[in-house]
């Protein structure tokens, strides 16, 4: 039977709830402010009317960089209702990181938190001019990129006062359109723009409210950045459809996790990466079963201490397996085994999934570990391609199957169980580091001759690595560690800051001159590996 997805947009989704549950709060931030149902979808009109008095339409790109804010909501939604495409950024980015993805995107308007302004110092744009800078939660900052030089500037307040376009001009956008392009981290290069269509999206948010039973009583609590594809994707998207309150905060702490949890009275929450077990080691207390949660999706897991984290807490650990480009295909259910890793089984409505040998993709027997590849059965809800790098889609989708990079097995259940990445993509604090990209930055660096970047595992990280940089100075430099640190610290993400550094004559390459990292991964922490820890080296959160 042929699937109807004609209403599946983002655009008719945030219309159908504003019309079935009117002025009800939708979503409340930590910061006092709130959305309604109706109001989310009447003052995303608005400022979609302002966005085209400033000249965006149809195919143009809307940059943020704001944090966890009700402005990011309106922002996202206004532009789509023009037609144009919403670029989310991650809010640690800066440097050389953040100006691969305003080179790429090339946006017509930026809207910015006025706090990490700065984080486009020494940033040069594209070709295509930016018009408009609009500055979030705070005025024009005294010091102004150069970036913004010849951009009109705005403050949010500003922007909201505009008299914007009255006549005609509010897009339904189909399917299959793009909503978004969302930025996921390069291995071998930089980072790939995800074109992702508004069914594609919309799957996201469909499958967190089958997987997780939501309905009207339940209350989310989202302590995830919006940025990324769990929280916006699947936590709000899923929320939004099922009529779910939302409690948003600016960041996650695990000094204030339950805290947050009970004072919202959340029935419902996500943790990715290092959150699970961060929640985990805090201090027990007697009381911590005193609160309404029923399930969390917890990514990754423990078998040490998954079972006692139910207990402890009271609740239900959901699983799942997924990408920014290939949607959540996997969710764990009720009878699948407490594993750690242990995905569930594919949603066969949707999804294609194969285990294979990594260099010839041909398919592995039941029970061998191979590379996951997934492909889907329904139109737009799979990523649309990279933006404007066609070869790295060619690249992913060889052989008619979108190719993960990452490690798996199916049991004889058909459960997917996740055991590693494949590609050098580093995971660190719940965030995808491109070890090209942290290479590029200590490259320029005038006493390195050259650089390799890679992630090792280490004992209390949960499953998760930290970055090692192996270091070939320039003949007769003598590098200092710690001002190297502060180097990398005014240049790149804190997260993506090396933990370790190690001081080498070279570094192995292929016959075709790619760096050989396994070896470099195997040999892990050795005697010369010098360890940020053992000086006290802290980087302040911005």
């Amino acid at each position: 039977m042929t699937l109807d997805k004609s209403t599946w947009t983002l655009v008719d989704l945030v219309r159908r709830q504003a019309a079935a549950h009117g002025d009800r709060e939708f979503m409340s931030f930590e910061h006092g402010t709130s959305l309604t149902f109706s109001g989310f979808d009447t003052d995303s009109d608005d400022l979609a009317r302002k966005l085209v008095g400033l000249g965006v339409g149809p195919g143009d790109r809307v940059m943020a960089l704001i944090k966890n804010r009700i402005e990011f909501m309106l922002t996202m939604w206004a532009t789509m209702k023009t037609g144009a495409i919403f670029v989310p950024i991650n809010t640690e980015l800066k440097g050389a990181f953040l100006e691969h993805q305003l080179r790429n995107s090339e946006p017509k308007v930026v809207f910015v938190d006025s706090v990490l302004a700065d984080a486009f110092d020494g940033v040069g744009g594209g070709e295509g001019a930016i018009g408009t800078v609009v500055f979030v939660a705070g005025g024009e900052p005294g010091k102004l990129p150069a970036v913004f030089a010849e951009a009109r500037r705005l403050t949010y307040e500003e922007f909201a006062e505009l008299p914007g376009d009255d006549g005609d001009v509010l897009v339904t956008p189909e399917p299959q359109d793009i909503a978004a392009i969302m930025y996921t981290s390069g291995t071998t290069g930089p980072s790939k723009g995800v074109l992702m269509p508004h069914a594609h999206c919309h799957l996201f948010g469909q499958g967190t409210l089958e997987a997780a039973a939501l309905t009207e009583q339940d209350r989310y609590y989202v302590c995830m950045p919006l940025f990324h594809a769990n929280a916006l994707l699947m936590q709000v998207l899923g929320s939004l459809m099922a009529g779910t309150w939302i409690y948003c905060v600016e960041r996650f702490s695990p000094n204030r996790w339950l805290d947050d949890v009970r004072a919202s009275k959340a029935t419902v929450t996500n943790a990715l990466g290092v959150m699970p077990e961060f929640i985990y080691r805090h201090p027990a207390n007697p009381l911590d079963a005193d609160n309404d949660l029923r399930s969390i999706m917890a990514i990754p897991i423990s078998d040490e201490w998954a079972a006692d984290f139910e207990t402890r807490f009271d609740l239900k650990i959901m699983q799942g397996f997924g990408m920014t480009e290939c949607n959540i295909p996997n969710y764990t259910r009720p009878d699948d085994p407490l594993a750690a890793g242990c995905a569930g089984r594919v949603l066969d409505r949707f999804f294609e999934m194969r285990i294979a040998d990594p260099e010839t993709d041909e398919p592995l027997p039941m029970g061998e570990v191979g590379e996951i590849l997934i492909r889907p059965k329904e139109p737009s809800c799979f990523m649309a391609g990279y933006f404007r790098m066609p070869e790295k889609t060619v690249e992913a989708w060889r052989n008619f199957w979108f190719h993960s990079g990452d490690a798996g097995r199916l049991d004889e259940e058909g459960r997917l169980f996740y055991i590693d990445r494949i590609k050098d993509c580093i995971r660190r604090r719940g965030e995808n580091i491109s070890s090209f990209e942290v290479e590029q930055v200590l490259n320029n660096h005038p006493e390195i001759s050259e650089s390799a970047v890679v992630g090792i595992k280490v004992e209390g990280a949960g499953g998760e690595e930290e970055v090692k940089a192996l270091i070939v100075p320039v003949v007769g430099a003598a590098i200092d560690n710690v001002a190297l640190l502060d180097y990398c610290v005014e240049r790149m993400p804190r997260f993506a800051v090396p933990r370790f550094i190690e001081l080498v004559d070279d570094v192995s390459k292929t016959a075709t001159g790619k760096i050989q990292k396994q070896a470099l991964r195997d040999a892990g922490i050795t005697a010369g590996t010098w360890d940020r820890e053992s000086v006290g080296y802290t980087i302040a959160r911005r």
